[in-house]
């Protein structure tokens, strides 16, 4: 069942200067699809499109057969995004900050506390949530982000460079969530510059540069006897 089809979606700034150009992919359930490419290929304006922050100028995108343009509201409510700099309302304890993302979401007070306190001791975050956000390393916040956008059990997670400013182990518990979420038949779509993470976590995975996707399908298929990082570089010099 495919949770994200991108259907020949383009995106134009200035009236040029094309930032994605006719880009089709398609993340069916159960998949963990990497998305690489340099700085300024066109990876978070591709991901910001699919959440919709971001207006988009040709194609269509389609979150759990919604469309993204036409039934936002329908996408938002199974889709989950953590940006590579999660903006969080800093006045707020962490705690308050997670009942106000389970109230947006109408998640029943039981479900919820049960769901916060399994991430937040997984990401052993617990004894900080009391704490405003505001005296958070970006760690902590990243943390915050994460059982935020958990807590509606969503059908799509989207991510742009998620490990960034995680230690170890909460980049390794972030790996098994992130495989936990797949065997129910969620997805994961996230951008990253950390190629053996994406080589050893991703089923699937797609590198775009200067807009466009270059190549994509199966880790299998696209790496074969070679490691991620040596096709990525293969590809980018010859395109």
């Amino acid at each position: 069942m495919s949770l994200l089809q991108i259907e020949n979606y383009t995106k134009v700034y200035s009236g040029t200067k094309k930032a994605a150009d006719n880009i089709t992919l398609n993340v069916e359930a159960g998949d963990i699809y990497g998305f690489i490419g340099h700085n300024g290929a066109g990876k978070s304006t591709t991901i910001r499109a699919i959440v919709g922050v971001l207006d988009f100028t040709d194609g269509e995108i389609f979150i759990d057969g919604h469309s993204v343009k036409k039934e936002p509201i329908e996408c938002k409510k199974v889709t989950a995004y953590i940006p590579d700099n999660p903006d969080l309302y800093e006045n707020l304890t962490g705690i308050q900050y997670l009942n106000f993302v389970a109230d947006v979401f109408e998640i029943d007070a039981d479900v919820r506390e049960a769901r916060i306190r399994e991430y937040a001791d997984k990401l052993e975050i617990t004894s900080a949530l009391g704490d405003p956000i505001s005296s958070y390393s970006h760690g902590m916040k990243q943390k915050v982000a994460i059982i935020s956008a958990l807590i509606h059990e969503p059908k799509l997670m989207v991510m742009d460079e998620p490990f960034v400013g995680l230690d170890p182990k909460a980049a390794y518990d972030l790996k098994e969530i992130m495989h936990d979420m797949c065997k129910r038949g969620s997805a994961v779509f996230f951008s990253t510059h950390v190629l053996d993470v994406a080589e050893k976590l991703c089923n699937k995975v797609a590198i775009i540069k200067a807009g466009k996707i270059i190549a994509n399908g199966t880790m299998e298929e696209l790496v074969g006897d070679k490691s991620l990082e040596e096709v990525f570089l293969e590809e980018i010099d010859e395109k």
